[in-house]
């Protein structure tokens, strides 16, 4: 039953050791086959959390015709799937529902697999999908994590920062790609200690992790992350868009959108240089920028 689901993977270019390392399955389509599956002191937990439902007593099962990635937390444990649909679902991808064990504004994809594959890590990538995470783990960058369909959030960036000093967001050039980076980037304010570093790329339109890495390889992809915008400059340059900084009326406006962000940095080296680098930019002194 498994083989469309086999040939969809590799057709996405996925060989057999990187399947197995991240454990990806498939749910069949006959809408019970998890639930008949289960022994018995699992059928009733599968419907508390919502992977089977109930409706009218009788059981259904939440993914059906999908490609299945467990969801692991730090200890390597299953708490959640997410599942890529092989037909014409309106839900390209969808994950398990909330429960007391799975709480997606907490829970990183990848976290463990990239704990597992590199003892010391440096730093990690902050990439759009489960299929970004894979593909470049194949192509020799096992450091790449990915939020759970929803929004990178300030819980996210303290648990990367915990365990790295440097986190990299790469996300497509797009227009969703770059307000989805302005998000991911009001989350990093708050968490921006110093010694602690973000930076973010941008792939050519049409791009993604995936693409790049097999068309171009793991040596260009890490020159990128390498070069890639730290904080201040996408901040800066994000803000900057539409103003003409040769203006006073330009530089007074571009000064009020920035300074409720510095405002956000923690207490430390950074926010001072931070407010210093605004400064240069207005005009403005910085005590007149902290008072506004």
């Amino acid at each position: 039953q498994g083989g469309y689901a086999r040939d969809y993977l590799k057709q996405r270019g996925l060989d057999e050791n990187i399947i197995q390392q991240y454990q990806i399955g498939f749910a069949p389509g006959t809408g019970t086959a998890l639930y008949d599956a289960a022994p018995k002191d699992l059928k009733a937990p599968l419907i508390e959390t919502r992977t089977v439902s109930d409706q009218y007593g009788r059981p259904r099962d939440l993914f059906r015709n999908r490609v299945m990635f467990p969801i692991r937390n730090t200890r390597g444990k299953t708490i959640a799937f997410g599942g890529r649909t092989l037909g014409d679902d309106k839900a390209k991808y969808i994950n398990s529902p909330e429960s007391d064990v799975f709480h997606k504004s907490r829970e990183i994809y990848g976290l463990f697999e990239a704990r597992q594959a590199i003892r010391q890590l440096d730093k990690l990538l902050v990439v759009e999908g489960y299929m970004d995470v894979i593909a470049l783990a194949q192509h020799g960058i096992p450091y790449a994590v990915a939020t759970l369909g929803t929004s990178t959030s300030e819980t996210h960036l303290e648990r990367l920062f915990r365990i790295v000093p440097e986190v990299v967001f790469c996300f497509d050039g797009d227009d969703a790609g770059r307000k989805a980076a302005f998000r991911g980037l009001e989350a990093t304010l708050p968490a921006m200690q110093d010694g602690r570093q973000a930076k973010f790329l941008f792939l050519p339109e049409g791009e993604d992790p995936d693409t790049v890495v097999r068309a171009k390889g793991k040596a260009f992809l890490e020159n990128l992350f390498d070069h890639a915008d730290p904080l201040e400059t996408f901040l800066f340059k994000h803000l900057a868009e539409g103003l003409d900084l040769e203006s006073m009326d330009g530089r007074a406006r571009f000064s009020k959108l920035a300074v409720p962000h510095l405002h956000r940095l923690p207490e430390g080296v950074f926010k001072t240089l931070m407010y210093q680098a605004l400064a240069e930019k207005t005009g403005i002194d910085v005590d007149s920028l902290k008072r506004l």
